[in-house]
């Protein structure tokens, strides 16, 4: 299993993503997204920010733009799909890359808050599309300190 990995920190500038970090992960045709933070919220933010990687370098990508996600699922696997679905049809609607993401977590309901920018062919040179997150290897826990959540995105 080959990862990548990146770190982030919240240090007080304006626009910073949550703490934590995010990784990928093979998962034979497809790749799978974790992020991993002190909070829900946050391994959710970097899941989200993982996904973004998987199109092209979030260095490119500025946060200019904010669209609004909301989701409610019974349990936080399907709200972690739901979520990242509902960024990949923003993603197609929008023709949007989105690099800075902040959430509200509660009783099985997710407001977002995701901020990017339209995709720019020349600067993103995006590597290929998210069709969508799957329910595949989904997990969402707390272990070691730490909260982790993951699924497989189908490209």
């Amino acid at each position: 299993m080959q990862i990548m990995t990146t770190e982030t920190e919240a240090n007080g500038v304006a626009g910073a993503s949550p703490p934590g970090r995010w990784e990928h992960f093979d998962h034979g045709a497809d790749i799978g997204i974790r992020g991993i933070g002190p909070t829900k919220a946050a391994a959710f933010a970097q899941a989200a920010r993982a996904m973004t990687a998987v199109v092209t370098d979030l260095e490119t990508v500025r946060a200019i733009e904010p669209v609004e996600a909301r989701c409610e699922a019974p349990d936080d696997v399907l709200l972690l799909v739901d979520f990242l679905n509902a960024l990949v049809y923003e993603m197609a609607a929008r023709g949007m890359l989105f690099a800075r993401f902040e959430l509200d977590i509660r009783d099985g309901r997710l407001k977002a808050m995701a901020w990017g920018e339209d995709v720019d062919r020349r600067r993103h040179r995006p590597a290929v599309e998210v069709k969508g997150a799957t329910l595949t290897a989904g997990a969402v826990e707390f272990r070691d300190g730490h909260w982790m959540a993951q699924c497989v995105v189908d490209v």
